[in-house]
C-alpha cells in the first residue's frame, strides 16, 4: 500500500519525466500541497502553459480522491474501467498519453500491482490502458513494470483460392457421378421392357464457369491485391488549400519519396507525424486532392464517430518498404488498383483491429518481419 506522500512523489517524478523537467528544481515542500496545486506548480516550473480545462481537473480530482487503502480502491478502479471502455486514453487523440493519464497512472499504479487475479479480469480496460502507458512513457526506475499475460493470437485458417477450387471441383465431380448413377438404372429398365431409350446421355453440368465465378469473387476481396508497405514519414505540412488535410513525404524504400495527402489535420499536427512509422497502400491510383498529388493511402484505425483516429503502428523491427503479409493468403498485388472495379471498397470493410489492438484482415494479422502491426484503439475500423 502506498502512503499519501509516496504517491505524491510518484506524481512529481512522473510529471517531471513527461514534461522533460529536472526533478531537482522542484522544491521539497511541494509535497505538502494537494495534487492539484502540485500539478499547477510543476507545469509553471516547466514553462508549459497550465491547462485548467474541466476535463483535466476532473481527473486531477479523481487522483486526489483515490483511496490509499487497497481494499477501498476497487470501486474507483471500476469507474476508471468504465471510462476507458470506449477510449484508448483518458484525454487526447491516443497518439500520446496526456498529463491526466500520467497523473492517474502514478496514483493507481500501486493498487493495480496488488490486485487479485479475479479483480484484474474485471478491469480489462484499465489494464490495457496501463500497459499502453507504461510502454509508451518508459518510466524506467520510477514504477515497477506490471507484466500481463497476453493470449497468443491464432488467426483463423483460410484456404487459398487453389484449395477452394479443388474442393469445388471434387464436389462437382461427385454430383455428376450421382446424376449418372440415377440415370443408368432407368435406361436399363427401359431396355428390359422394350422401351426406346435416348442415345444421348444427359448434358453434364458445366462446372468450370461456376469454379471461375467463385474464384473471381474470392479474388475481388483478397487483400493480396493491395500492396501494403511499411513507411516512414520524413516530412509533413498543412495542405495549402484544405484545413482538414495534411501532406506527407513518405519513405517506402524507393529512390524517390512518395507524396501522400491524408485527412489527419484534425487529429495530428505536422510535427507529431514527422519521423513516425506508418502503414500505407502504395498501389492506389495517384490522383489530386484539392490540387495536390497523392500517391498512396495511409491506413488508420478509428473508433466510432470518429473521435480518435490513429495511423497503424508497424513494430520497431519492421523494415522500411517491406510488404505486409497475411498468413495463408498468397498472391501478387495489382500494379495499380482499378477504381472502376471498386477493389479497395470491397476489401476495406474486412479491415479492423481485434480486442488487443492488432490490425487484421478478416481476423488475420498484418504481419511484418518484426511482428504484427498494431493500434492503441481496440475493435476499431481500418481505412
Amino acid at each position: 500500500m502506498a502512503s499519501a506522500d509516496s504517491r505524491k512523489r510518484s506524481v512529481v517524478l512522473a510529471l517531471c519525466k513527461y514534461l522533460s523537467l529536472d526533478p531537482s528544481v522542484v522544491p521539497a515542500e511541494i509535497l505538502d500541497s494537494d495534487i492539484k496545486s502540485l500539478y499547477l506548480k510543476i507545469k509553471e516550473a516547466s514553462g508549459h502553459g497550465v491547462d485548467n480545462s474541466d476535463e483535466v481537473l476532473k481527473w486531477v480530482a479523481f487522483a486526489e480522491a483515490f483511496p490509499v487503502a487497497n481494499d477501498a480502491c476497487f470501486e474507483n478502479l471500476k469507474r476508471l474501467n468504465d471510462e476507458l471502455s470506449g477510449n484508448s486514453v483518458l484525454l487526447g487523440n491516443g497518439l500520446k498519453p496526456s498529463e491526466a493519464d500520467v497523473i492517474v497512472y502514478s496514483v493507481v499504479h500501486s493498487s493495480l500491482i496488488n490486485l487479485s487475479d479475479t479483480n484484474k479480469e474485471n478491469l480489462s480496460h484499465v489494464f490495457r490502458w496501463m500497459d499502453y502507458i507504461q510502454n509508451k512513457q518508459e518510466f524506467v526506475g520510477l514504477f515497477e513494470k506490471i507484466l500481463l499475460q497476453k493470449p497468443g493470437f491464432k488467426p483463423p485458417v483460410t484456404k487459398p483460392v487453389g484449395v477452394l477450387e479443388a474442393d469445388l471441383k471434387s464436389k462437382t465431380d461427385q454430383s455428376i457421378k450421382n446424376v449418372k448413377s440415377e440415370i443408368q438404372p432407368s435406361k436399363d429398365k427401359n431396355k428390359a421392357e422394350g422401351k426406346p431409350t435416348a442415345d444421348k446421355e444427359p448434358t453434364k453440368p458445366k462446372a468450370k464457369p461456376a469454379e471461375k465465378e467463385v474464384a473471381g469473387k474470392e479474388n475481388e476481396i483478397s487483400v493480396s491485391l493491395l500492396n501494403i508497405q511499411v513507411g516512414l514519414i520524413c516530412k509533413a505540412w498543412k495542405h495549402p488549400s484544405a484545413d482538414s488535410l495534411l501532406v506527407e513525404e513518405i519513405d517506402v524504400g524507393e529512390a524517390k519519396l512518395r507524396q501522400v495527402v491524408s485527412g489527419l489535420a484534425k487529429y495530428f499536427s505536422p510535427d507529431e507525424l514527422t519521423n513516425r512509422r506508418v502503414v500505407l497502400i502504395t498501389n492506389v491510383k495517384p490522383g489530386k486532392l484539392r490540387d495536390v498529388v497523392s500517391e498512396g493511402l495511409v491506413l488508420c484505425a478509428s473508433n466510432e464517430g470518429p473521435t480518435v483516429v490513429e495511423p497503424l503502428i508497424p513494430p520497431e523491427g519492421a523494415k522500411i518498404g517491406e510488404r505486409i503479409s497475411f498468413s495463408g493468403i498468397d498472391g501478387k498485388p495489382e500494379d495499380v488498383l482499378n477504381p472502376k472495379k471498386k477493389q479497395l471498397e470491397k476489401i476495406t470493410p474486412h479491415l479492423f483491429t481485434d480486442d488487443k489492438g492488432v490490425a487484421t484482415f478478416k481476423g488475420i494479422p498484418f504481419m511484418t518481419s518484426g511482428g504484427p502491426c498494431t493500434s492503441s484503439i481496440p475493435r476499431a475500423t481500418i481505412k
